[in-house]
Order: C-alpha cells, then sequence, then structure tokens
C-alpha cells in the first residue's frame, strides 16, 4: 500500500536521514573494526602512524605472516554464509529438533553448537587446507594482506584467558537463571494483580535499580567477608568464604538486575490477554499449569529479550567483578584490563586488543542466532510498558 502524499517525507528529509544514519553507523562501527583489523598485526604495524600500514601491515607480511586473494576470496564467503545460515535455516532447524516447551533450551545448545562448530571451521580446519592451496596456486597465494594470529594464540592458550572466558560463563548463566526464573514469576504476579500494592512494589524496585552499583557492594561486601563464620553454625568447619567467588557476584548483579527484569516482564505479561489464564481455568488447570502450558509459550519472545539484557549485565560488568572476584575467578572484562599497568609494553597492548575482539564475537552471535525473537518481543510490548 503507498503511502498517502501528505504523509510522504521530503527528498531533503530522506536524504538528511539517510546520511545521519549512515554517519552514525559508521562512527558506531569504527572502532570495532579498527580494533579487530590491530588485533590480526604485529605490534609495528598495529600502532603505525599511517592508517594504510595498520591495514596491509607491511611488517606482518615480512614476516611471512598474511592472506592471500584466495584466502580473502574464501573467508569471505565462508562468514558471509556462516551469517545467512545463522539468520535465515538456524530458527527452523531449532524449531523442528526442540520438543514443544523446550525451545529456550533447544536455542541455547543450538548457539553454543553453532559458534563450536565456526570456530573449528574457520581457525581449524580452513588455515591448512588454504596453506596447501596457496603452495600451488604462485602469485595468487602469495600474502596481500599482513595478518597473524599470535596474539590471540598468547591471549587464550599463554595466558590463560579460557580460565576468564568460563569464569564469565558461570557468572552469566547464573544471572541469567536466577534473573529470568524470579522475573518471570513476579512479573506474572504483578501484571495479573489487581492491588495498589503491586505498583507500589513497582516502583520501589526501580528506586532500588537506581542505586550506584558501589552502594551496593560496599554494603553486601562485609557479609561475603565474615560468610565463613556466619554460615559455621548451619554448615559446620567447611563453611566457605563467598569472597572471591562466583556467588558473591551472582548474587549483587542478580539484585541489582532483578527490579529492571520484573519491569521488563510485566510489561510483557500485561500484553498477554487475561481471557488466556480464563480458559486455562476453564479447563481445569490450576494457576500454576495455566502460567507453565499456556502462557509461557506466548512469552518466549518477551523472556529471551529480557534475558539478553541479563546477559549483558553480567558479561559487561566491571565493577562487581573486579571488587569480589580474586585473580583465579575472574571474569573477562576486568581480566582485560590487567593487561594495561605501568610496564605495559606494546605486544601486551595488542594482546589486550586482542583480548577485547574476543569477547565481542560471543555477542554478535547471540544477537544472529537471537535476532527474530528479540525483534518480536520488543514489539510485542517491551517498548510500550
Amino acid at each position: 500500500m503507498s503511502t498517502p502524499r501528505a504523509l510522504r517525507q521530503s527528498l531533503s528529509l530522506r536524504a538528511g536521514s539517510a546520511a545521519f544514519l549512515t554517519f552514525w553507523c559508521l562512527l558506531a562501527a569504527f572502532p570495532i573494526v579498527w580494533i579487530a583489523v590491530m588485533s590480526f598485526k604485529s605490534p609495528v604495524d598495529a600502532f603505525a602512524p599511517s592508517a594504510w600500514d595498520v591495514i596491509t601491515g607491511p611488517e606482518t607480511r615480512a614476516r611471512g605472516n598474511g592472506l592471500s586473494l584466495i584466502d580473502i576470496v574464501v573467508g569471505v564467503i565462508v562468514l558471509w554464509q556462516t551469517i545467512r545460515i545463522a539468520m535465515t535455516r538456524l530458527p527452523v532447524w531449532v524449531a523442528k529438533a526442540t520438543p514443544p516447551g523446550w525451545i529456550a533450551i533447544g536455542w541455547i545448545f543450538a548457539a553454543l553448537a553453532y559458534g563450536l562448530a565456526f570456530v573449528v571451521v574457520f581457525f581449524g580446519i580452513l588455515p591448512p587446507v588454504l596453506g596447501v592451496i596457496n603452495s600451488f596456486t604462485g602469485p595468487l597465494g602469495a600474502p596481500l594482506l599482513g595478518l597473524t594470529t599470535e596474539h590471540y594464540q598468547a591471549v587464550w592458550v599463554e595466558n590463560a584467558f579460557w580460565q576468564n572466558f568460563v569464569n564469565s560463563m558461570v557468572v552469566t548463566f547464573g544471572v541469567v537463571t536466577i534473573s529470568l526464573t524470579v522475573g518471570t514469576l513476579a512479573g506474572y504476579g504483578l501484571a495479573r494483580s489487581g492491588s495498589n500494592l503491586a505498583f507500589w512494589l513497582l516502583i520501589v524496585a526501580l528506586i532500588f535499580r537506581a542505586l550506584p552499583h558501589s552502594v551496593l557492594v560496599a554494603g553486601y561486601l562485609p557479609w561475603f567477608i565474615n560468610s565463613a563464620e556466619l554460615l559455621e553454625p548451619i554448615l559446620g568447619e567447611n563453611a566457605p568464604t563467598l569472597y572471591g567467588q562466583p556467588l558473591a557476584v551472582i548474587a549483587v548483579l542478580v539484585s541489582i538486575n532483578q527490579p529492571f527484569t520484573i519491569w521488563m516482564l510485566r510489561s510483557f505479561f500485561q500484553n498477554i490477554p487475561t481471557e488466556l489464564d480464563e480458559a486455562a481455568r476453564v479447563d481445569g488447570c490450576t494457576h500454576f499449569q495455566a502460567f507453565r502450558w499456556v502462557i509461557m509459550p506466548v512469552m518466549w519472545p518477551g523472556v529471551i529479550t529480557t534475558g539478553l539484557f541479563s546477559f549483558l549485565l553480567a558479561y559487561n560488568d566491571f565493577l562487581v567483578t573486579s571488587l569480589l572476584l580474586d585473580a583465579q575467578n575472574q571474569t573477562m572484562v576486568p581480566a582485560i584490563a590487567s593487561y594495561f599497568n605501568r610496564e605495559t609494553t606494546t605486544t601486551d597492548q595488542v594482546e589486550a586488543v586482542a583480548a577485547a575482539v574476543s569477547i565481542t564475537a560471543p555477542l554478535f552471535l547471540l544477537v544472529m542466532v537471537f535476532q527474530r525473537q528479540i525483534v518480536s518481543g520488543l514489539t510485542a510490548g517491551a517498548v510500550k510498558g
């Protein structure tokens, strides 16, 4: 259906809007693209004064590390197909393979398996295969663009960054699981409650959410430090000290995130007609059965959208994790900051850049896999509440 003439934008307005959006996209994408380029160069190329040297990497090529024209073409094709499959075919596969009522669990396992398969193929199988092809193709197989993965190997293997990744996954999984479990029950109860008390509970939660994170950490810190003495009457001499452990961070981040989760999920539940609850009750369901088997299947887009925000809070947190975790249990974001000190070299800085690029990969994968659910969830009520 064509837009009425009175509502059509002028050519100047459309051109201005397009120019602004293009500028904003370039401005937002530039730092991510630039540090990604730097992470694959030698320190000399990464911090070269010439942008062209940073992109082409002459010093990196001189060391025998680079991509040929064949490598670039094949790599672009593989990346494009990976994104295309994640957005089109993967949702269909998950829908067919997942039993009814387990769609969220199916998406989690599908995202992990898909990401692992991409890493194995792109970084494990493809390089040696292309190396053999380049040895038989003459000039086409000569390095054209300087590139090395030595910084990623140093970060993940020599510096054991994989342990920080595991710690981040433990903290993130705990925060998302607890936040969504409590949030769905509380959001449903408040959305279906006709009492004025529900409104004031939400106001109190919003005020609690507005508190600085440092205030909450300072309040919890003495209890975590003395947790062994406090738990000894219950658990005996083996009572653990929570300070420095992931459980302490999970507790604080859930406290910070829970009001937002409840507010957001309540907004989704309010957009689901109460007639569904009534029909389920008429058919013999209890309140919880109506919630589990009738309401929740309709709520999955909202749950996934809310879970994404909970994931980002826990995954990107710096203040709480750096204050409450010891060096052995540190997550990825504070671990990257430890690369910078008074004795930092340019090699350490490039390794820090490689670590920073590494932590963005799961975020891109998450958004690509769940993009349909996120869009559906946002349009289903999160922006209407």
